[in-house]
C-alpha cells in the first residue's frame, strides 16, 4: 500500500492538470464565441450610426471644360513667352548674318589697301618710283629724293586714312555683332529651356485632352463654346477686309501651339497669318503684336483690329464686328467665333 500511494498521487495530479487544460480550452472557446456574437450585434449597429460616405462622382463635362480653361490660363503665357524668344532669336540671327555680309568685304578692302601701300613703298625703296608714280614724283617741284619721299608719304598717308575709315566702319559692325552674338547665346539658352518646358506642356495638354475626350464620349454635345452666325459679322473692305475674311476661312481648324498656319494655329499665329494675306507683317508673339499696332478705344474698334486679353496680354483675337472675334482659343477647341467678353479684354490695337 505504501508503494501505490505515490502512483495515486501522480495519477491524481495528472488528471487534475488535464482537467484544467480542458477547462481553460472550454473557457477560451466560450470567450471566442461570445466575442463573435457581440461583434455580430455591434457592427451593424455602428454602421447604421456612421454618416454615409457618398460615392466619388465622375466630373461633369462642364467641370472638365472649366478645369481645361483654368489650366490653359497657366499654359498660354509660357507658350507666348516661347513664341517671343523664338521670334527674337530668329530676327537676331538674321541681323548677325547681315552684319557678317557687311564685315567681310570691309575687311578684305582694308587688307588689300594695306598690301598695296606696302608693295608701293617696298618697290620704291628697292628700285625707285614705279612708272605709275614716276610722272607724279618727277613732275613739278619735287626734284630731290626728300621731296619725292614727302610726296610718297602723303600718298601713303591718304591711303592710310582711307584704310582707317574702312576699319572704323568694320569695327563698328564687329562691335554690333559681338553684342548680337552675346544676345543670341542668351536667347538660344532660353529657347532650349522653353523647348524643354514645351514637352512638359504638351504632356499636360495631352492629359487634359484625354480626359476631355473621355467625357465627350458619354455626352451628346460637341466641343467648343463659339458663337454662331455669319463670318465676318460686318462687311468691310481694304486690307482689314482681307485679314477678316482670311481669319473667317480658318474656322474649324485645330489649335496647335506654335503653329502659324495654314493647317493649324495658335492665337498669335492666327492673327499673324490673317494679316500677312493683307500684306502686313506681324510678329508671332502677342506682346510684339500689341506694340506693332496703335492703341484704339473699344468704341473705335472695327473689323480687322486686334483685341487682346488678360493683363499680361497672353491671348489675342481678330475683331470682326458686333462684339465678336475670330480666335484660336486653346488645345481641344478649334478656331472659332466668340464674343469678346468671354474673357477679360485688355485693349485693342489697329494694324495695317
Amino acid at each position: 500500500m505504501k508503494e501505490s500511494l505515490p502512483m495515486a498521487r501522480v495519477l491524481t495530479h495528472s488528471h487534475t492538470r488535464d482537467y484544467s487544460r480542458s477547462q481553460f480550452g472550454y473557457v477560451k472557446r466560450s470567450l471566442v464565441i461570445s466575442g463573435r456574437a457581440i461583434l455580430a450585434v455591434l457592427v451593424p449597429l455602428v454602421l447604421t450610426l456612421l454618416p454615409a460616405v457618398p460615392a466619388q462622382a465622375e466630373p461633369t463635362l462642364a467641370e472638365i471644360e472649366a478645369e481645361l480653361d483654368a489650366q490653359w490660363l497657366k499654359l498660354e503665357p509660357v507658350i507666348e513667352q516661347y513664341n517671343k524668344v523664338h521670334s527674337e532669336l530668329r530676327a537676331n540671327q538674321k541681323k548677325a548674318a547681315d552684319l557678317d555680309e557687311r564685315i567681310r568685304p570691309l575687311s578684305l578692302q582694308a587688307d588689300l589697301a594695306a598690301d598695296e601701300i606696302g608693295e608701293v613703298a617696298n618697290r620704291y625703296y628697292r628700285t625707285g618710283p614705279s612708272s605709275e608714280l614716276n610722272a607724279l614724283l618727277t613732275t613739278g617741284s619735287p626734284t630731290s629724293l626728300a621731296d619725292q619721299l614727302l610726296v610718297l608719304d602723303r600718298l601713303t598717308k591718304q591711303r592710310h586714312e582711307q584704310i582707317a575709315a574702312v576699319l572704323a566702319t568694320r569695327d563698328e559692325y564687329l562691335a554690333q555683332k559681338r553684342t548680337l552674338d552675346e544676345l543670341i547665346a542668351t536667347q538660344q539658352q532660353q529657347d532650349a529651356e522653353l523647348a524643354a518646358k514645351r514637352k512638359a506642356i504638351d504632356a499636360e495638354i495631352d492629359r487634359l485632352e484625354q480626359m476631355r475626350t473621355a467625357a465627350y464620349r458619354t455626352a451628346s454635345t460637341s466641343g467648343g463654346s463659339g458663337a454662331s452666325g455669319p463670318c465676318p459679322a460686318v462687311s468691310v473692305g481694304g486690307a482689314a477686309g482681307t485679314a477678316v475674311r482670311t481669319a473667317c476661312a480658318q474656322l474649324g481648324k485645330p489649335y496647335v501651339w506654335g503653329a502659324t498656319g495654314p493647317n493649324a494655329f495658335d492665337c498669335s499665329g492666327l492673327t499673324q497669318y490673317a494679316w500677312a494675306q493683307a500684306g502686313v507683317r506681324l510678329t508671332h508673339y502677342t506682346g510684339a503684336q500689341w506694340n506693332e499696332g496703335r492703341s484704339i478705344s473699344r468704341s473705335e474698334a472695327r473689323p480687322g483690329d486686334l483685341v487682346f486679353f488678360f493683363s499680361d496680354l497672353h491671348h489675342v483675337g481678330l475683331y470682326i464686328g458686333n462684339g465678336l472675334m475670330v480666335h484660336a482659343p486653346r488645345a481641344g477647341q478649334p478656331v472659332q467665333m466668340e464674343n469678346i467678353d468671354h474673357m477679360p479684354v485688355a485693349g485693342f490695337r489697329r494694324v495695317g
